[in-house]
């Protein structure tokens, strides 16, 4: 008859542990990994995204004259990570990715809606 001892049964949880502390720490390295690989791809999507946020939010609130809640209906499927808001002095609409990319269109008489160049941007 075999006696069981409590030493290999201890030893049990904490291999399993390391296991899963491994394939966590690995799985973080690959995400890490593909962000990096395809940070130019995620950074170039967030400048398009926030640059068309705010001339389509701009075109909407000061050329159709609409309220700025009824101007994020019209932004396509996607764009809920991009935030828009609404300088009605300057008739100035802002769009952000978070922590990625800014994008500000200021209606300007007769040329309408116009995108602000990073100059014009910083100045602000």
């Amino acid at each position: 008859m075999a006696i069981a001892t409590l030493k290999p049964a201890q030893k049990e949880p904490r291999s399993r542990l390391r296991t899963f502390r491994n394939v966590v720490l690995a799985l973080l390295a690959l995400a890490v990994l593909w962000f990096v690989w395809n940070w130019t791809s995620i950074a170039g999507r967030a400048n398009i995204g926030a640059a068309y946020g705010a001339h389509i939010a701009c075109s909407c609130r000061y050329i159709e004259g609409r309220e700025l809640k009824s101007c994020e209906t019209d932004m396509e499927p996607g764009m809920e990570i991009v935030s828009i808001s609404d300088d009605p002095e300057h008739k100035r609409i802002t769009a952000t990715v978070p922590f990625l990319a800014k994008a500000v269109a200021e209606r300007r008489g007769a040329f309408g809606c116009l995108q602000l160049n990073e100059e014009e941007i910083d100045a602000l």
